[in-house]
């Protein structure tokens, strides 16, 4: 059992502009850093950015040419995990010398995948999750994932998982981390909503784990490209698109981090491992609560998709 320091970054990239979002991404690992962070947690799509609010030219039937060449550019400044944009973000995380989980649009062949990384402290890729189900509009421009990525992975500070956004509504996805034994439940998201907190609360008080949950913090001015945007909730550079609410709550549904609204910045808390096992005394789902001799989940783990390829 261990104590660490676990953070929540609450900030937006600048979509669009993938040099701009490293530059970013290497000024919040540098802030968490100093505020002594052993986990640093991003948001969703940190890594290549969240489009909120614009429709890409759909129809029911029918696609526009101004919606392709938005989606082009999105392409664009996505990752490829094994190019060199990645590996500046491998190598920060481990100058940095931190574990770091980090929501990643994931570009491969001709499918963008919403992904979340976890980074070790000396830059190796430990697990990389493509996002089961993107919701709604979302499923236009991103992929589904397969249940081959769906892991969690063991790390000196603890088992660390990672669900991405409304992934954490998928009781059967849960369940499945519960059974891998998570600890360290990170929630890349960009869920902005009051109701966040308490689905974040049970999730912590089902599993009996940690719960980091890091959302964005975006307005309008967080936009780059030259290409129109025309967003649903406003055009001035100042229109807040994602509200942030980032948080961490302990095992027993205690928020340790409340959710910080109205900017960006940084959740932390220091996390004692050990409550775990106190709050497992009474309830553990995967375990002695789950009447295994009534239910049984099956996972169906094996590759429907390419995998990433990564640099060595």
């Amino acid at each position: 059992m261990v104590k660490i320091i676990a953070t929540a970054v609450q900030a937006a990239p600048k979509l669009f502009e993938q040099a701009e979002t490293i530059e970013r991404f290497a000024h919040w690992l540098k802030e968490a850093k100093a505020a002594g962070s052993d986990l640093v947690v991003f948001p969703e799509s940190f890594l290549g950015g969240y489009p909120k609010g614009v429709d890409f030219g759909v129809r029911v039937g029918s696609r526009d040419s101004d919606g392709r060449e938005l989606f082009k550019a999105y392409y664009e400044t996505s990752f490829d995990p094994s190019g060199e944009a990645f590996d500046q973000i491998r190598k920060l995380v481990a100058d940095a010398g931190l574990h770091v989980v980090t929501g990643v649009m994931e570009q491969a062949r001709g499918t963008l995948y919403c992904s979340a990384a976890t980074i070790g402290p000396d830059g190796r890729i430990l697990n990389w999750h493509r996002k089961l189900m993107p919701t709604a509009m979302e499923r236009v421009i991103w992929g589904f994932g397969d249940g081959s990525t769906d892991k969690v992975v063991e790390t000196e500070l603890g088992r660390i998982s990672m669900s991405i956004c409304w992934e954490n509504y998928m009781p059967l996805h849960r369940a499945h981390l519960y059974q891998q034994g998570t600890e360290l439940y990170t929630v890349p998201t960009v869920d902005d909503r009051d109701v966040w907190l308490p689905s974040l609360q049970m999730i912590a008080l089902e599993g009996r784990c940690f719960v980091i949950s890091a959302c964005q913090y975006m307005t309008r001015g967080d936009v780059g490209g030259e290409l129109p945007y025309d967003s649903i909730q406003g055009n001035d550079a100042e229109t807040v698109l994602i509200g942030g609410g980032s948080c961490i709550v302990s095992p027993m549904g205690e928020v340790l981090a409340e959710p910080l609204r109205g900017g960006a910045g940084l959740v932390s808390a220091e996390i004692d491992t050990s409550e775990i096992i106190k709050g497992k005394f009474d309830l553990d789902g995967a375990g002695h609560y789950g009447r295994q001799d009534i239910f049984t989940l099956f996972v169906d783990e094996n590759e429907k998709l390419a995998p990433p390829r990564f640099t060595d």
